[in-house]
């Protein structure tokens, strides 16, 4: 393989959306519905006094 120029790198065009990309979206989307999920049942818990004691 050889290596581009300087002018051949400049042309590349694509790549904008790539698999890693979508793989970190859709990650970090899954990270906030399970914080509100977690949240949601702590707070529900509380509310209805059904807390486990240690």
């Amino acid at each position: 393989m050889r290596e581009l120029s300087k002018k051949e790198s400049m042309e590349l065009y694509g790549g904008g959306i790539t698999a890693a990309l979508f793989n970190a979206i859709t990650k970090g989307f899954s990270i906030f519905v399970d914080i509100g999920r977690f949240l949601g049942s702590s707070i529900r818990r509380i509310f209805d006094n059904k807390l486990c004691d240690y």
